[in-house]
This record gives C-alpha cells, sequence and structure tokens, in this order.
C-alpha cells in the first residue's frame, strides 16, 4: 500500500512538471498558433545557464537562468515567429524542428555531448517522511508552483488588459487588430511568459526528475514530445484542457514507471515498456476523443485560450 502511495505522489510531482510545459505550449498555440518544438531547447538554455554557474549564489544563477531563457525567447520571436507570422501552420511548424536541432547542434559544438550536472538547491531534494511515505520538499513545491502559475496565468488572461487581447487575438486575429489590439505586442508578450514558465522549469527538472541533475544537448526534449502529445490528447485548442492533457501524461508516465518492468535485457529495456504503453494509451484516446480528453463537445474548439 506505502509503495502504491509512493508511486502516486511521485507521478503526481512529475504530472505537474509537464503540465506547466504544457501551459506555456499552450499559450503560444492560443496566441499564435504555433505548435513551438523548440519550447524544450528553451529549458535546456536555462538548465545550462544553471549547470555554468553552481559556484555562484544560489539566487544569482536562477536569475540567469530566467535571463537567458527570456533573451532566447525573445529572440525567436523577432528572428524567427513573426518573419514567418502569415506562412502557413506547416511552415512554422516545420521553423520550430529547425530551430529545436539547431539549438542542439549548437550546444553539442559549444560544450560536448558529456553533459554539465546541475546544482541547484540540494536540500530540496531531501525527503520528509508522512506515514511510511517519502515526499521530497521539490515534489511538494512543484505541485505547488504548478497550482500558482496557472492560478497567475488565468488573473492574467481574465482580469488584465494584455490578457484580454491575448484572448481576442487567439479568437480572431483579424478583427482584434481592427479594435486597436496591437497583435505583435500581445505575442511577443506570450512568448515572454512562456519563456518564464519554461525557466521555471528549467529550474525545477533538474530537482524533481533525479535522471535529469545531467544537462545534454537533448536535456528536456523526450519531455517535450510527451507533452507535445499529451496537449493534443487533452484538446490543444484550449489553454485549460491542454495543461490537464500535459498533467495527464506526466501521471500516466509516473505511474507506468512505478508498476512496469525497471530493467531487463536488451532491447526489451525499462524505456521500450514505459514509452510503448504510453503511447498505445494515447493511441486508444484519440481513437475513442479525437477532439480531446478534455474537450466538452465537438464544437468546444472554438475558444481559442
Amino acid at each position: 500500500m506505502t509503495d502504491d502511495v509512493q508511486t502516486l505522489v511521485d507521478a503526481v510531482a512529475l504530472g505537474s512538471i509537464y503540465a506547466l510545459m504544457a501551459v506555456g505550449i499552450g499559450l503560444v498555440f492560443g496566441v499564435l498558433r504555433l505548435v513551438n518544438f523548440a519550447y524544450g531547447q528553451l529549458i535546456m538554455a536555462g538548465a545550462y545557464a544553471l549547470a555554468l554557474t553552481n559556484d555562484q549564489p544560489v539566487l544569482l544563477s536562477i536569475a540567469l537562468c530566467f535571463a537567458v531563457v527570456l533573451a532566447l525567447s525573445l529572440a525567436l520571436e523577432l528572428a524567427a515567429f513573426r518573419p514567418l507570422r502569415r506562412a502557413s501552420p506547416t511552415t512554422m511548424l516545420v521553423a520550430t524542428f529547425a530551430i529545436s536541432y539547431l539549438l542542439q547542434s549548437i550546444a553539442l559544438v559549444k560544450f560536448g555531448a558529456i553533459g554539465k550536472i546541475v546544482v541547484v538547491v540540494p536540500k530540496l531534494s531531501e525527503p520528509v517522511t508522512i506515514g511510511g511515505v517519502h515526499i521530497r520538499w521539490i515534489t511538494i513545491m512543484t505541485i505547488i508552483v504548478a497550482v500558482l502559475v496557472f492560478a497567475a496565468l488565468m488573473v492574467l488572461l481574465t482580469k488584465t488588459t494584455i490578457g484580454l487581447h491575448m484572448r481576442a487575438a487567439s479568437i480572431d486575429p483579424a478583427t482584434a487588430r481592427l479594435l486597436g489590439v496591437r497583435a505583435n505586442a500581445v505575442i511577443t508578450a506570450a512568448v515572454l511568459v512562456s519563456g518564464v514558465i519554461a525557466a521555471i522549469v528549467a529550474v525545477i527538472l533538474p530537482m524533481a526528475v533525479p535522471e535529469r541533475l545531467l544537462v545534454g544537448p537533448d536535456f528536456a526534449l523526450r519531455e517535450t514530445i510527451i507533452v507535445l502529445v499529451g496537449v493534443v490528447v487533452g484538446g490543444i485548442d484550449r489553454l485549460l484542457s491542454a495543461t490537464l492533457g500535459g498533467f495527464t501524461m506526466g501521471v500516466a508516465v509516473g505511474l507506468l514507471s512505478g508498476y512496469l518492468p525497471s530493467s531487463g535485457a536488451w532491447p526489451f529495456t525499462s524505456s521500450v515498456y514505459l514509452d510503448s504503453a504510453v503511447f498505445m494509451l494515447v493511441i486508444i484516446v484519440l481513437l475513442i476523443r479525437p477532439e480531446g480528453l478534455f474537450v466538452r463537445g465537438r464544437h468546444a474548439a472554438l475558444e481559442r485560450v
């Protein structure tokens, strides 16, 4: 029983990280109609910033992480996303693929393939025992941060002028421009908010997932692919459904990691079992609910954000 609760707690923590990534991806899609495959490389850049400043004070290291991710997000918006604003969704998607692999190649040339260790706040990885269940402080913090970020984003979208402009631009960009909404400013704001969330994930992910203490060129790439699938499964046209989709994928991955065989002879390793089971579930869900698992009705996709 204790092992089951432990697995569930770890799965919820992983789901919270995936939900944060889904929020960042879903926000850009809602405003820009762009599935940003390069989102994982923003997280990678932030993690490298943390790894390269391990000898600096924690707050300075985290501040540099946010600065790097935000600067890279702004550069992508100005150099790639804005010139392709009127291009087809397929062209923009291919562009994000190219950007993703370009950033991976730059990291490989600059830092090598071995990777660098991230040390943020080691004490947060220490567990506290509650009823025989070991819960790390980073697990508690991850869940709280995910809830606070989503709540803050809801306030931004519903209670502020820039948030209302984001919603208007996502529903009908042409009409929004006629009504005085500055599309470029709104999209840039959405990209920067998404970058802030990516920086938060870059800080949390290495501490929450022990396998991610080593930062390499492919850091967060696998998580990005799974979250993108989760966003589609949940319902990509609405931020809430996309976030729930990402959370569900994280919980599913966490639960399956706990219950599936953890070792085996090549090629039947644990990752093969896990990936096969996860994507088999995805196929089943899409066959049953192609419009999205958390979308209410087939026409609910009209509400973009």
